[in-house]
């Protein structure tokens, strides 16, 4: 047997006659009388006390304990009193990933997750504690794939846990609780006026980059980050290799997302602009550090920069210039005085990606090259993002199925011919 019962009150002890006989111990009547113990997978002694008369409750969680041993689901009860944030804040230390997504994750858990969750013991979690948890989390976060993305970080959280031998089961993937929804919100690209309106609206330093993110479908550190290097004007090709991103609040040079480089194509009217752009904004050396704040500084000749030298950053672009721009362009309604400007997700400078793929598809250009222009992993996830923006294959299905028709030799004449055949 892996363990025994120790009564804290009793102890036996040799009578007159030589016979055992129990007596009282110094601790009779204090505190909790029976202690189980036994030796864990470790080694080392574990131990759980009950108090008077629940001695038949003692031996039953002593032999569920080793129930557990036997069948290799032992959770360490010392391991298992570590609190979420506490697992948390090591896991988010261990990760590997790169620091952007680190940051957006530490972010996500320390905002609304730890104060939910995080002073909870990991083998306390139960599927109703993610449930509460979830609608708490509604009425402050409305929009639901927000949440599904919190919720993807916390059961990977728990998940480890349950690597690490902390806990049981994840409770996140139990069929009681319900991920948040994913809601892919229905892209509605910009018309080619909204997009020269925003354009016009832009100071001229920063009007081209309406044309490469319309124009050549590049993110919004893309753009920031377009080295000299990497555009060729003469075989009319733009290669995608670095972004400028915000890490910790420091500006870095890093791979494009996921690490994919990609070659697009730079049309014409594109690469003219950017031209005439270099011509009266010559590029700037800027040199900032790889990947992350302590990491090798890297220079870069990039065509967009400060008026004083130096890489653009997101948030102030976003805030001083871009809705600036939105708000002038009729794109979102200009301030009341004194306020700020309206939030502008669906209108970031991802709305250029958009609308580079709206123009695209529109002129017929197939799913797989437009995944690969953008630089998405995944041809099906491009699919399902843009494929309501394909108005011509309605089109294309009913003159597909009317010149069947036409070369079977068959004409709709009604009901009547079909019911005579």
């Amino acid at each position: 047997m892996a363990g025994h019962i120790q009564d804290r009150w009793f102890k036996a002890d040799t009578g007159p006659d030589g016979k055992p006989v129990r007596v009282r111990t110094d601790r009779y009547g204090l505190g909790l009388r029976y202690r189980a113990r036994y030796i864990g997978p470790d080694g080392t002694e574990k131990s759980k006390s009950f108090p008077d008369k629940q001695k038949r409750l003692a031996e039953k969680w002593l032999a569920h304990t080793e129930s557990d041993m036997s069948r290799g689901q032992y959770i360490d009860p010392t391991a298992g009193r570590t609190t979420f944030r506490q697992y948390g804040d090591r896991w988010l230390e261990s990760q590997s990933t790169d620091p952007t997504t680190r940051t957006s994750v530490a972010v996500q858990l320390r905002r609304h997750a730890f104060p939910y969750l995080g002073t909870r013991p990991l083998d306390s979690f139960r599927p109703e504690h993610i449930r509460d948890w979830l609608k708490e989390l509604e009425p402050v976060l409305p929009v639901s794939s927000y949440r599904r993305v919190i919720f993807a970080s916390v059961s990977s959280v728990l998940a480890a846990a349950v690597d690490d031998g902390l806990l049981a089961k994840n409770p996140c993937r139990s069929r009681s609780v319900r991920p948040p929804a994913p809601v892919p919100p229905r892209v509605r690209p910009w018309t080619p006026g909204q997009l020269l309106a925003v354009r016009a609206a832009l100071p001229a330093r920063y009007q081209a980059m309406a044309d490469i993110g319309g124009g050549c479908g590049l993110r919004q550190g893309e753009i920031f980050g377009l080295a000299v290097e990497h555009v060729r004007f003469d075989t009319g090709w733009l290669h995608v290799a670095n972004q400028v991103k915000v890490v910790n609040g420091h500006l870095v040079f890093g791979p494009p997302k996921r690490g994919k480089e990609r070659d697009v194509p730079l049309p014409r009217h594109v690469g003219q602009v950017l031209q005439e752009h270099a011509e009266e904004f010559p590029a700037v050396d800027v040199a900032l550090p790889w990947l992350k704040p302590e990491g090798p500084l890297v220079t870069k000749r990039l065509f967009f920069s400060l008026k004083g030298g130096g890489a653009v950053r997101r948030t102030d672009f976003n805030t001083r210039v871009w809705k600036v721009a939105l708000a002038q362009a009729g794109i979102i309604p200009q301030p009341r005085d004194g306020e700020r400007h309206q939030t502008a997700r669906e209108h970031g400078m991802h709305a250029l990606r958009h609308f580079y793929a709206s123009v695209l598809l529109d002129a017929g250009e197939n799913i797989k090259a437009l995944s690969t222009y953008l630089g998405h992993s995944d041809p099906g996830f491009t699919l399902r993002v843009y494929t309501h923006l394909m108005p011509s294959s309605e089109g294309r299905t009913r003159l597909a199925v009317d010149a069947m028709y036409e070369a079977a030799g068959s004409t709709p004449d009604g009901p009547e011919t079909a019911q005579g055949r």
